[in-house]
């Protein structure tokens, strides 16, 4: 049985050991990356193939014949036509939970980072303005304190919820967004404008596809806070530059954009609004949650093999 792993630099920092995975099958091949047009020659004769963030579309999967088995190295789905690998009897096998804590720290740190402008102050330090200071502090920025401000959390899985928990201990208050079941759309319209700080742990889905457009944003108070680390697509970028450069929102932090690796075109690169932090979807990216996740695609190989047999 060979096995293909067409995207394997999205996990390693040559820092994990890839052998646990490569014993699971006779025959593996393991690519750094691959570019869409190479996709279909590079799986054409695999039983089991292994992506990250590599597009498996109807067309795509329509042109490999042995094709049973996908294993994707991340908790979301939306890089596989689900649909078409289910027409042609192909299991797909997801991870979840390897990178909660992980997220949650990260999610922490941005808030964090926000409120007491630690990359401002940073940055003002390195220019030399502490230096020639007249005082002995540089009070340069408005900070804020994180007790009794409202962080409303759309997404309440694990790291929602989680993200939760540690605001309590900072003093915050939590408002957790409804869900209607029956549409499976969130309720906003008397959810944000009662929050302080919007942090967004929901999949990307076509009922949340630019869930914060310019109208959400709007409805939230002057002076809020945003946090992405979730998908891209959840934000309307347009609206979330607008925002910004009208003071209307005091800072957004995001792990994640719409487009990745993001176009130099991109309206928050091509005018970069103030106050935006970015990171590169790095949220999940420790080396204990990547470990944890290689074990668990080696587990879902294994059991992709028993079932088979």
């Amino acid at each position: 049985m060979k096995g293909v792993f067409l995207d394997c630099e999205t996990l390693n920092q040559n820092d994990l050991d890839f052998s646990i995975l490569t014993s699971t099958l006779d025959h593996w091949d393991l690519w750094a990356t691959t570019l869409p047009e190479q996709t279909v020659a590079r799986i054409a004769e695999a039983s089991l193939v292994v992506t990250n963030k590599v597009r498996l579309t109807a067309d795509i999967l329509q042109q490999a014949p042995k094709l049973r088995c996908i294993c994707i190295c991340a908790t979301g789905t939306d890089n596989v036509d689900l649909q078409s690998a289910k027409t042609h009897g192909i299991s797909v096998y997801n991870v979840k939970g390897y990178s909660t804590a992980s997220v949650i720290q990260h999610t922490i740190g941005l808030l964090i980072m926000m409120a007491s402008r630690l990359g401002d102050y940073s940055n003002l330090v390195h220019q030399g303005a502490w230096i020639n200071a007249k005082q002995f502090c540089l009070q340069a920025f408005k900070t804020t304190e994180l007790a009794n401000k409202t962080l409303g959390i759309v997404g309440y899985g694990a790291i929602g919820s989680g993200v939760a928990n540690v605001a309590r201990q900072l003093g915050m208050q939590v408002m957790v967004a409804k869900r209607d079941r029956a549409s499976d759309k969130y309720e906003l319209e008397d959810f944000l404008p009662h929050i302080d700080i919007l942090s967004l742990h929901c999949p990307l889905t076509a009922q949340t596809k630019l869930l914060i457009g310019a109208k959400e944003l709007s409805l939230m108070k002057k002076g809020s806070l945003l946090i992405n680390v979730s998908r891209g697509g959840l934000v309307d970028e347009k609206a979330l530059s607008e925002a910004l450069f009208a003071a209307h929102l005091a800072g957004a932090a995001l792990d994640v954009v719409s487009q990745e690796p993001p176009s130099k075109e991109s309206i928050l690169f091509s005018n970069p609004p103030p106050h935006l932090i970015i990171t590169p979807h790095v949220a999940w990216a420790t080396k204990e949650a990547r470990q944890r996740l290689l074990n668990e695609v080696r587990e879902n190989v294994l059991k992709f093999t028993r079932d088979a047999n």
